[in-house]
C-alpha cells in the first residue's frame, strides 16, 4: 500500500481535472503564511478547519425556516449545508472541477448566518441601525447585517479565539460572493452560489408542504412543466441542465427557461413562505 502524498495529489488534479479548474497549488494563498501539509492540499485543509470549527457545529441550532423543535424533519442551517455541498460537489465532479475546493466554500457559506433565520438577521440589522441613528427597515440598515459578510469576518476575526482560521483566498472568495448578485472568482465558487439557491429552493418547499402551509398541486405550473413533478425531480433536472448548460458555454450557468422557472419558484416561496403571515 503506497502513501499518497499532497505533492501526488496535486499532481493528480493536473491530470483529471478541467483547465478551468482551481489548482491547489495555484492557489493565491493565505494571509499568513504556513507549512504545507504533508498530506493534504491546501483546499482540503480549509475544509477540515471549518468542519472542525465551533461555527459550524452552531449550525446544527439555527433555523432555516421552520423550527426544529417542531418536527425532527425540518432542515436546519446544518442540514442545508450539507444538501448545498452534496449538491454543489455534483455538478462540480461532471465538470471536471475542484471538489474539495467547492466542498470548503459550501461548508463555511453560512457560518455567518443568524439564529432564527432571516428574522435574526433582520434584527441585528435594526440593533446595528439604531446604534448608527438610522432608521431600522431602510436599504440603508438592512445592509449593515450581511451574512456572507459576517461568514467572511467569522473565519478571518472570530473563529480560533480571534486568529481566524487563516483560510485561502479561493474560499474566502467564494464564501464572500456567494449570494445576491455576487460572484465569485473561481468557478467552484459560482458552482456553489447556484448550488445554495437549487438547495433552499427545493428543501423549503419539502418543509413548507411538511408544515402544512403548502401543497405540491399550489406550485406554479411552470414549476411542473419545466423543473419537474416532486422534489427529487425538481433538483435532478436543475442539476442536470446546470452541467450541461455550463459544458456547452465554458461558463456556471443555466439555460434561461430553467433558471427563470427556479426564480419564479423562489418569488412564489417569498411570498407565499418566508414573508407569508
Amino acid at each position: 500500500m503506497r502513501v499518497v502524498y499532497r505533492e501526488d495529489q496535486q499532481q493528480r488534479e493536473h491530470e483529471v481535472l478541467s483547465e478551468e479548474a482551481a489548482f491547489a497549488d495555484g492557489t493565491e494563498g493565505r494571509r499568513s503564511s504556513s507549512e504545507p501539509d504533508a498530506l493534504r492540499t491546501d483546499y482540503q485543509r480549509d475544509r477540515d478547519k471549518i468542519l472542525h470549527s465551533k461555527s459550524f457545529r452552531r449550525l446544527s441550532h439555527k433555523t432555516q425556516v421552520f423550527l426544529a423543535s417542531e418536527g425532527d424533519h425540518f432542515r436546519t442551517r446544518l442540514t442545508h449545508t450539507l444538501e448545498v455541498a452534496q449538491i454543489a460537489r455534483t455538478i462540480t465532479r461532471a465538470l471536471g472541477l475542484n471538489e474539495d475546493l467547492t466542498e470548503a466554500i459550501s461548508l463555511g457559506h453560512d457560518l455567518g448566518h443568524t439564529p432564527f433565520g432571516h428574522t435574526g438577521e433582520a434584527a441585528l440589522a435594526a440593533c446595528l441601525a439604531r446604534h448608527k441613528g438610522l432608521a431600522p427597515g431602510t436599504p440603508e440598515a438592512a445592509a449593515l447585517y450581511r451574512h456572507n459578510e459576517q461568514s467572511v469576518r467569522v473565519v478571518e476575526r472570530i473563529e480560533n479565539g480571534g486568529a481566524g482560521l487563516n483560510l485561502t483566498f479561493e474560499v474566502r472568495d467564494g464564501i464572500l460572493n456567494h449570494t445576491g448578485d455576487l460572484q465569485a472568482e473561481t468557478c467552484e465558487g459560482r458552482i456553489v452560489g447556484t448550488a445554495d439557491r437549487i438547495a433552499y429552493v427545493n428543501h423549503d418547499i419539502d418543509d413548507a408542504i411538511r408544515a402544512g402551509i403548502l401543497r405540491e398541486a399550489d406550485l406554479p405550473d411552470t414549476t411542473h412543466r419545466v423543473l419537474g413533478a416532486n422534489h427529487s425531480a425538481r433538483i435532478e433536472t436543475l442539476v442536470t441542465d446546470m452541467v450541461r448548460t455550463s459544458a456547452e458555454t465554458g461558463d456556471i450557468a443555466m439555460s434561461p427557461e430553467v433558471w427563470d422557472a427556479m426564480m419564479e419558484l423562489r418569488a412564489f416561496l417569498f411570498e407565499n413562505v418566508y414573508t407569508a403571515p
